[in-house]
């Protein structure tokens, strides 16, 4: 699993990553809101940790800033705050966990795994070399190990597979997006080619095959 932590204390950032490589998991770190628009920008991953009270900023807005642009990563956060507001705020956009300040970092190890890695392979469903899809479910397995995929790219990455070696109008792709835009789907396809190696090709003026 690939980690973003964003985190403005830089000695509980290092501590973290330490402690999170150890345990098997690929950690990029940031410290500012810049830091998570930047990194998400050139790289796909699995898993955003980000503190809530970054030094000058909020990262509940970064959180909607990537949203709007069709990011689905789940997120844990990580906060001092505990108010039901801010609570109930963080699980709207996105959050499916949060994690009190101070805690044990072995803490923050259980609520990882216990939200994404003791998922089952499902059976059946849609294949396309290494990945499998269950539709019904929501879930894909890739080399035999479930990964969390937002809904956006999950169904995006289903219409090219059921349409594999024929163009999908770009029109039926936008469909899948929140906030439709032909800049929105060009970063969505972007992150599905580099998280998973897939041949994707824009067809010019009439969208995009999977071969």
């Amino acid at each position: 699993m690939k980690i973003l932590l964003i985190e403005d204390d830089k000695l509980l950032a290092q501590s973290l990553k330490d402690f999170l490589e150890l345990e098997g998991f690929e950690v990029d770190v940031g410290y500012s809101g810049q830091d998570a628009l930047d990194l998400t920008f050139d790289n796909s991953y699995d898993l955003y940790l980000f503190d809530i009270n970054l030094s000058g900023e909020n990262g509940l807005q970064i959180i909607k800033e990537l949203k709007e642009a069709e990011d689905e990563t789940p997120v844990i956060f990580i906060t001092a705050l505990t108010t039901l507001d801010t609570i109930s705020e963080a699980f709207k956009l996105g959050a499916v966990d949060y994690i009190k300040k101070p805690f044990h970092p072995q803490e923050l190890i259980i609520r990882i795994k216990s939200k994404f890695e003791q998922e089952k392979q499902p059976k059946g469903g849609l294949s396309y070399n290494n990945i499998v899809l269950d539709p019904k479910n929501s879930v894909i397995v890739v080399d035999g190990q479930p990964e969390p995929i937002g809904e956006v790219q999950f169904n995006i990455l289903k219409t090219f597979i059921e349409n594999r070696n024929k163009i999908v109008p770009k029109e039926q792709l936008l469909n899948h997006l929140h906030h439709p835009s032909d800049v929105a789907l060009r970063v969505t396809i972007n992150k599905l080619k580099n998280r998973y190696n897939l041949p994707i090709r824009n067809i010019r003026s009439k969208g995009y095959i999977l071969e």
